[in-house]
Order: structure tokens, then sequence, then C-alpha cells
């Protein structure tokens, strides 16, 4: 079974990114949000279909921390991989608490973040 992921990021050149890196057989994306606020709409309307959350961390609106414990608390057993740029590693104990299940920074190599995805969803 696919494992379907809701991508968050601000930026779309990221979401275009993570989708060409997930491009397999493995993964199905079910959404795509460009801030937190849009990321909990979205999450409710497909949360049956996903399994996993990458999320940016910072965004304009609707932060990626506030947008996780939202959504944790909506179903604690969503999965969340928390995407940082290098040097904001300060920001990584800050997902911890919010609900966070493992985080990978920017930029990525392609195997970095499925190896991330494997982790969490085994």
């Amino acid at each position: 079974m696919k494992t379907g992921i809701l991508i968050v990021d601000d930026s779309e050149f990221m979401r275009q990114r993570v989708k060409s890196a997930l491009a397999d057989d493995e993964y199905r994306i079910v959404a795509e949000a460009p801030n937190g606020a849009w990321a909990i709409q979205k999450y409710k309307e497909n949360a049956d279909d996903i399994d996993l959350i990458l999320m940016d961390i910072v965004m304009r609106k609707a932060n990626g921390l506030k947008a996780t414990a939202a959504i944790k608390k909506l179903d604690d057993d969503v999965r969340v991989i928390m995407c940082t740029s290098v040097g904001q590693r300060q920001k990584i104990q800050l997902a911890a608490r919010a609900g966070a299940d493992a985080y990978i920074t920017k930029p990525f190599e392609d195997e970095e973040l499925t190896d991330a995805i494997d982790g969490v969803v085994a």
C-alpha cells in the first residue's frame, strides 16, 4: 500500500522538489499546502488518506510548529517530518515538542528524504 503524503511548504519550488523526489510507486501525494493554516484544512479534508505530513517549519502564515501541534490534536497517530533549513537547529527541539516524529534539513538529497519517510512509517 502506498504511503499517502501531505506536503506543506510555502515555497512552490520546494513542493515541486519533494514531489519529484517522491515520484515512486511507494508514495502518493494526497495534497499540498502553502502554509500551516491550509495544512490543517487539507488534513481535515483528507485525513483518511494521509499517513505522513512533510511540514516546513518556517512559513509566513501559520508556521509548521503551530500546524503540527493542531494536527496532532486531531490525530496523534499521523506521522510528521519537519523540514528545516540548515542553521536552524534550535527549531528542531521546538518541532519535537509540537509532536514531530522526525526532521530533515534542507537542502536534502532524495535518499535522505525517502530514508526519513521510511523510518517513521515502518
